[in-house]
C-alpha cells in the first residue's frame, strides 16, 4: 500500500542504549512534552522511535506533522498531510495542518485548492474559514480574504479568529467602522482575557469615537448603501447623540448604549432585525449589570487609573458581573 510506502521513508530508524526500554505511550508522551517545551530535536528521534511501532497512529502522525511545520521541514509536514487529508474520514485538523505546511512553504496555489476542497467537506468549519481567510491575505488577495473572514463568522459565530481578523482588516483601512464595533463587541465576549481583547478593547472604543465624530449619523436613515440592520442601528444610535457632548467615557457610553437598547426593542420596524449581540444587552440591563459591563469593556481602554477606581467604589456591582462572566459561557447560536 502506498501509505505505508510513504511513512516508511518518513520515519528513520532510531536506536536508543537505556537500561529499561520505554514503553510506546512512554515513547509519545515524550515525544509531546518535548516538541512542548521547544526541544524540537529529541521530539523528533522520539516520534521517529514511536512512529516506528504505530505507523499509522493518526493522533502522533497530526502531532509529527506539526512538529514539522515548526522545525520548517515543509516537504516531510506534507507527505504527512496528504497521507492524512486522503483518508475517508479525514478531520478539519488534517486539512488544517496541511495548509499550515502549504503556506509555510509559500505553494498557494496548492493551498487554495486544498482550503477549497476542505471547505466542500466542512462548509460550517470557521477553522478553515480563518485559514483560507489567512492564506488569501498572504497571497495579497484581501479582498477574498475579507469575504472568507466574514463566511467564517456567519458559519461558524462562535470562533473568534475570524472576529478578530476581520477586525484587524477593517482597523488597517479605517473602514466599516459600524461592523467594527460590533465584532469587536462579540469579539472581546468570546475571547476576554488575552493581549488580543485589551487590543481590540482599544479599537472598540476609538469607533465609537469615530461614530460620534466623524459619522454622519443624521444620514443613516436615507443611505441607500445600507441594508435595514445597518440602517437600524446607525438611526437609532443618533438618538442617542446628544448624550455624547462632553465627550466618549465608560460612563457616557453606558447611558448611550442602554438609550439604544430600549429603543432598538420598542422599534416594530426593527422587531425583525434580532440580534443576539443586543439581547445580550437587554439581558445585563434588566438584570442590572450592564453599567458593570460596559465599564469592563471601555474602563481599561479609557483610562486603567480611573477604571481601577470605578472597580475600588463599585465592588459589588463589579463582583456580580465577574460572578455572571466566570459562570455562563458567552454563545452565539449559527445563523
Amino acid at each position: 500500500m502506498k501509505h505505508y510506502f510513504v511513512i516508511a521513508l518518513l520515519v528513520l530508524s532510531c536506536t536508543t542504549a537505556t537500561a529499561q526500554q520505554p514503553s510506546v505511550n512512554e515513547m509519545y508522551q515524550a515525544a509531546k512534552t518535548y516538541m512542548q517545551q521547544g526541544d524540537y530535536e529529541n521530539a523528533d528521534i522520539a516520534f521517529k522511535n514511536f512512529l516506528k511501532i504505530e505507523p499509522e497512529n493518526i493522533d502522533a502522525l497530526k502531532d509529527y506533522a506539526y512538529l514539522n511545520c515548526l522545525r520548517r521541514e515543509y516537504p516531510r509536514a506534507i507527505a504527512i498531510g496528504k497521507f492524512l487529508t486522503e483518508r475517508r474520514n479525514a478531520d478539519v485538523q488534517s486539512y488544517q495542518l496541511l495548509g499550515m505546511a502549504y503556506k509555510g512553504s509559500k505553494d498557494y496555489v496548492t493551498a487554495n485548492k486544498l482550503y477549497q476542497t476542505a471547505l466542500k467537506k466542512y462548509p460550517n468549519s470557521g477553522v478553515l474559514y480563518n485559514d483560507y481567510g489567512e492564506l488569501l491575505a498572504m497571497d495579497n488577495n484581501l479582498s477574498a480574504s475579507i469575504q472568507a473572514w466574514e463566511a467564517g463568522i456567519n458559519k461558524d459565530p462562535n470562533n473568534a479568529n475570524n472576529y478578530y481578523n476581520a477586525i484587524m482588516f477593517y482597523d488597517r483601512f479605517d473602514s466599516n467602522v459600524l461592523w467594527r464595533v460590533l465584532y469587536s463587541e462579540i469579539f472581546v465576549n468570546l475571547e476576554s482575557y488575552t493581549q488580543r481583547t485589551a487590543e481590540v478593547k482599544g479599537i472598540l472604543l476609538d469607533c465609537y469615537k469615530k461614530l460620534f465624530s466623524e459619522y454622519d449619523l443624521d444620514k443613516a436613515k436615507t443611505d441607500i448603501k445600507s441594508n435595514v440592520f445597518e440602517r437600524g442601528f446607525l438611526s437609532t444610535l443618533n438618538n442617542s447623540k446628544s448624550l455624547s457632548a462632553t465627550g466618549i467615557t465608560p460612563e457616557n457610553l453606558s447611558a448611550i448604549r442602554s438609550r439604544f437598547i430600549l429603543d432598538w426593542f420598542e422599534d416594530d420596524n426593527l422587531q425583525n432585525q434580532s440580534y443576539q449581540l443586543f439581547q445580550h444587552h437587554q439581558y445585563l440591563l434588566r438584570e442590572g449589570m450592564f453599567e458593570a459591563y460596559n465599564q469592563w469593556l471601555f474602563g481599561p481602554a479609557f483610562s486603567p487609573s480611573a477604571y481601577q477606581l470605578w472597580l475600588n467604589t463599585h465592588e459589588k456591582e463589579a463582583t456580580a458581573y465577574k460572578q455572571y462572566q466566570q459562570n455562563k459561557v458567552f454563545k452565539l447560536a449559527a445563523k
